[in-house]
Order: C-alpha cells, then sequence, then structure tokens
C-alpha cells in the first residue's frame, strides 16, 4: 500500500523537530546527563532511530540486521540495578559520530520501506518520537545553560500582564468521555476503551495558578519549586536559555505533591480526570503549544474579553495534574508490539 502523503509529513516533521532539539545542546555536551534518572542525550540520537529500524524494519518486515549491537543497545540502554541510578560513563558509548552513522544509516534504509508498513505501526513510531520530543526538552531545560545553543527566538521578552483574581467557574453535572474507540484512529493502549463517567457539578479557576500566587505561599513557608532561585530577597525563573526575573502572571511548574499542598492551604482540591475534561470540553486551546514558546508565557495571554466565562489554557501552555490514578479503563488490553 502506499503511504498516505499527510502522514509521511509528520513523519518528517516529527524528526526535524527531535533533531532541532539535539542541535540545541553543544556537541561536546551530548554526552551529559542533566536528570540524574535518565540516560545521558546522546543515548536518545541512536533510541529514536533503534526504535523505528527495531519496530518496522525488523520486526514488522524481517530485514536483516546491519549493526545488531546497536540496536539493542539503542532500544534498551544500560540500565542500572533496579532502584540505583545509573553509574555508565562516556566510555561505555559509542562516540558521537558512530551513533550519528547509525542514524543516518537506519534513515537510508528504512525510508524506502515505509510504504509497505500498516498505518497503525507508523503511527507508533510517531507517537513514540514525539513522546521523545517532551521529555528531550525538559532534560535540556535542565542542562547549564553555557552548554545550549539558545535558539533565535528564545530570548524574546514575552509581554506580561497585570495580576489579577482568577474568578471561579460554575460547570453543571453532566458525562464526562474518557477513552476513544478503535474507529477513532490510533491510539495507545492507555486510551482504550471508551466510556463515560457522571461527573457531579463542580467548580474550576478560571486560569491556572500562578508564579505569583504560589509566591504568596512560599512566603508563608511552603519550599520554593524546582526551578525557582532566591538571590537578595528578589527571586528568579530558571528558563530554558536564561534565568529571568520571576514571572508572576506565568503558571506555577510544581509537583503533585506542591499542587495538592497549595490546593489544601486555599481550600480547593485538585481535579479527578473526568472533572478536567468536563471542564475541558468546550474551552479554547492556548496559542502555546507545540514548541511555539520555550517557556510558560502568561495565564491572561489567550484571555477574550469578548467570549464566553470558560476555563482558560486546560490545553496548551503546560501540564496539567489531576488527582486520578494513572490506571487502565475497563476493557484494557496491552499493546503488544509496545
Amino acid at each position: 500500500m502506499r503511504l498516505q502523503e499527510s502522514l509521511m509529513r509528520v513523519w518528517q516533521d516529527a524528526r526535524s523537530q527531535t533533531d532541532e532539539l539535539f542541535e540545541l545542546v553543544r556537541p561536546e555536551n551530548l554526552y551529559d546527563r542533566p536528570v540524574p534518572e535518565r540516560h545521558r542525550i546522546a543515548f536518545y540520537i541512536g533510541h529514536l532511530e533503534a526504535f523505528d529500524w527495531n519496530l518496522i524494519a525488523r520486526r514488522t518486515l524481517d530485514v536483516p540486521a546491519f549493526d545488531s549491537v546497536l540496536d539493542r543497545l539503542f532500544a534498551f540502554g544500560i540500565d542500572p540495578p533496579p532502584g540505583q541510578l545509573p553509574a555508565d560513563t562516556i566510555y561505555d558509548w559509542p562516540v558521537l559520530r558512530h551513533i550519528e552513522a547509525y542514524r543516518d544509516r537506519v534513515r537510508h534504509r528504512l525510508d524506502p520501506l515505509l510504504d509497505q508498513v500498516p498505518e497503525d505501526l507508523q503511527q507508533v513510531a510517531i507517537e513514540h518520537r514525539l513522546m521523545h520530543a517532551e521529555t528531550l526538552a525538559y532534560i535540556v531545560h535542565q542542562l547549564p545553560y553555557s552548554r545550549k545553543v539558545p535558539a533565535p527566538e528564545a530570548l524574546q521578552t514575552v509581554a506580561s500582564y497585570a495580576p489579577r483574581a482568577s474568578r471561579l467557574i460554575e460547570i453543571p453535572d453532566g458525562e464526562a468521555r474518557l477513552g476513544r474507540t478503535p474507529d477513532e484512529g490510533f491510539g495507545w493502549d492507555n486510551e482504550f476503551l471508551a466510556h463515560t463517567v457522571e461527573v457531579p457539578a463542580f467548580r474550576i479557576r478560571e486560569h491556572k495558578v500562578t508564579n505569583g500566587e504560589y509566591l504568596a505561599f512560599v512566603r508563608e513557608g511552603a519550599k520554593p519549586p524546582f526551578f525557582w532561585t532566591e538571590r537578595d530577597g528578589e527571586w528568579f525563573y530558571r528558563a530554558m536559555f536564561a534565568q529571568v526575573p520571576l514571572p508572576l502572571d506565568a503558571p506555577v511548574y510544581v509537583t503533585l505533591r506542591e499542587a495538592e499542598a497549595y490546593a489544601k492551604r486555599h481550600g480547593e482540591a485538585i481535579p479527578t480526570e473526568a472533572q478536567f475534561h468536563r471542564a475541558a470540553c468546550n474551552a479554547p486551546v492556548s496559542s502555546n503549544l507545540d514548541f511555539r514558546a520555550w517557556d510558560p508565557v502568561s495565564v491572561y495571554a489567550d484571555d477574550d474579553a469578548d467570549g464566553p466565562l470558560v476555563p482558560r489554557q486546560l490545553v496548551g501552555n503546560g501540564w496539567e495534574w489531576t488527582s486520578s490514578p494513572f490506571a487502565p479503563f475497563p476493557g484494557f488490553r496491552p499493546m503488544e508490539l509496545y
């Protein structure tokens, strides 16, 4: 069968996105490990290609391997014993030119074969790469600035907005639809099967909690978030490419435990997944997604003075916590190939 041109464009766009993320790291620092629990950055250059090659060429089409050692190394990495942090050294890994040669050879051999592969496998490979684009972004975020090459548009100043009280919006009782059905296109196994949940009426904030609001919590004695630094009584934020004065109107980046503590202090709660879907079903999407900005923008950036009173930025401008455990839906069946 012929691979749809639109799907091929998505594939190439995903490749370009991850390639550009690697280019943000100075070559001599690609063997750094900014997040102790993760692999060295260079691993992911090979891993993305090894996943595509092992899934499509080796498993699906039974194409002979050209480097089975690297196929396995970049499929799994060098994992530490259970419960321990990685202890490998840079000398345990191939040199960069060999990793890049492996990447290029995989693409050269794989691309002519893509028309022979079912679309669902194409989607698995694309979605796997896009997931790593997210993880690469937060890995690079934690790399020291001297080890990164700033993107040309990265240091532009984002306009700030005057802080204001976030209104509470009434969400009426009703159904939330969670998951998807097979006829709705590709999905991971944890997205099946679609079902509905009855959600009682509740209230939710119009905007995300801001750095400014959380700062008051810190001044009461709470621990500062990971990317905050205090100097001479002034607070700063560790943005992707520069340390900047704490943007008070941007959403705060906290752990689930920190979010729960803040909510409890204010007599509030983290929404469930079903509540989140109820609130987001008619809410507008933020302008800040798909790498349009390297850091969060103001929670007010997408407000519409003439529009209805709805929750803002539930999609985009940062990830969201819910209180629901990450557990299988009814009817869950593991995706065997993944």
